[in-house]
């Protein structure tokens, strides 16, 4: 299993179109047994599926994310927990116990808004 969690500072990023970094976990046994952060290149919204699925993640942690990238990523057979936030370590952690608090109706349907310094981080986009 790859989970990627969408990563600034060590926190899960809150705009998944904007994130400029994931941090890849590999895991065993459900166990962490690497992770490493990876940039995007600059790549972002439904480009990061496809930069995803070039990682090899099979699972998704973000906070808010719109509904095109969510096909995306479906289409591409990655696993979604959005709605997410805090510690991005401590979320895998929680993932793999069985208890990510995240939200399955997770949607960032405000974009051209509020998407000033900082993104949706600011305004807390992953708890609509």
């Amino acid at each position: 299993m790859r989970i990627a969690v969408t990563y600034e500072d060590g926190e899960i990023f809150q705009h998944f179109g904007r994130t400029e970094q994931f941090k890849v976990y590999d895991i065993e046994d459900g166990k962490v047994i690497s992770s490493q952060v990876v940039g995007t290149d600059g790549r972002g919204h439904g480009a990061l599926a496809g930069v995803l699925g070039e990682m090899n993640a099979d699972t998704l942690i973000c906070g808010g994310i719109g509904g095109g990238a969510q096909a995306a990523l479906a289409e591409a057979g990655i696993r979604l927990y959005g709605g997410a936030s805090g510690s991005a370590d401590a979320a895998v952690e929680a993932l793999l116990v069985g208890t990510l608090e995240f939200n399955p109706q997770v949607q960032c349907g405000h974009h051209g808004e509020h998407h000033h310094e900082g993104g949706c981080g600011s305004h807390g986009c992953g708890a609509h």
